[in-house]
């Protein structure tokens, strides 16, 4: 059965201005579309698609649901998102309003700069759009100024220090996005904190059941919660100091613990009991995180 996108990826930035009527990019790795103005057809791309290059997208005024991955989200209010290639992204339906700006570039325009690196680390690359960032005016405006510089910079002659400007501006557009999630999660904060008391009610319900589903993952978590992975992480490091791969050891530890001080099943059966496949795992998992071995631990409780 052939793939619902075969027909919609788009490999090239000029095919990209080719659907939606505009001129070919000044620059074959980089581009910005400037839609403030609400006069570029972007309803033209197809739905789903899929890039092969960066997607950062700030949207005035959007709404609607947009699909990102294999499922549907609301977007009910303009705010940024960000695509790295290969992610399947849509909208379904009629959307009322594309006013914004988006910027398109390419893995290789990064290529021989510490970004090409870097840029894998800013998580929200992966985030849902369902997660999208929600600006402040005084954001928008700075966000906007951004968008602006490189638009002014791919607009005029490309020259040795144009790939220079372009890509400082990307990355400060990053770094101002890692600063403006973070006032996202602190000023939403009792949305978070429902959020934190769900994955300590999930992580309870994992090790209560009686089924043998081995240990919990980030991905359990975030597949019940509806949120990315990364988002989860990023979240709950906001919260706690800690990213959601330290509060499952940290609930690993605290109910191995509680068994090796109030039960008398052996280290093996609780081994297999909290998921692991080998009792040496566990040993060895709780000797690091305790610098106690479990048998001495229970030891000090005798």
């Amino acid at each position: 059965m052939k793939n619902e996108t075969s027909n919609n990826r788009f490999e090239s930035l000029s095919k990209v201005h080719k659907v939606l009527g505009m001129p070919a990019p000044n620059h074959p790795l980089v581009t910005l579309v400037n839609n403030a103005e609400g006069n570029v057809p972007l309803e033209r791309l197809p739905s789903p698609h899929v890039l092969n290059f960066y997607k950062i997208s700030y949207k005035m005024n959007f709404h609607g649901k947009f699909k990102y991955g294999q499922q549907f989200y609301d977007f009910d209010e303009g705010g940024m998102f960000f695509v790295a290639p290969n992610q399947i992204t849509g909208h379904a339906g009629h959307i009322a309003d594309h006013s914004g700006y988006t910027l398109l570039f390419h893995a290789d325009f990064l290529l021989g700069y510490p970004l090409a690196r870097k840029i894998k680390e800013y998580g929200f690359f992966s985030y849902s759009v369902n997660e999208a960032l929600h600006l402040s005016t005084e954001e928008k405006e700075t966000i906007v100024s951004v968008f602006k510089i490189i638009e002014q910079e791919l607009k005029a002659r490309i020259d040795h220090f144009s790939q220079d400007v372009v890509i400082s501006q990307i990355e400060l557009l990053l770094n101002y996005a890692n600063r403006f999630y973070n006032r996202q999660f602190i000023t939403r904060k009792a949305v978070s904190n429902d959020l934190l008391q769900r994955v300590e009610e999930l992580l309870d319900a994992y090790f209560k059941s009686e089924e043998t589903h081995g240990l919990p993952t980030v991905q359990h978590l975030s597949d019940h919660l509806n949120v990315s992975p990364d988002y989860l992480s990023d979240m709950l490091r906001s919260l706690t100091g800690q990213n959601a791969q330290q509060h499952i050891h940290n609930k690993l530890i605290e109910k191995a613990k509680e068994r090796l001080s109030t039960t008398k099943l052996s280290v093996s059966e609780i081994a297999y009991e909290l998921g692991f496949e080998h009792p040496q795992s566990f040993s060895k998992f709780f000797k690091l995180k305790t610098n106690s071995s479990p048998v001495d631990f229970r030891r000090s409780f005798n």
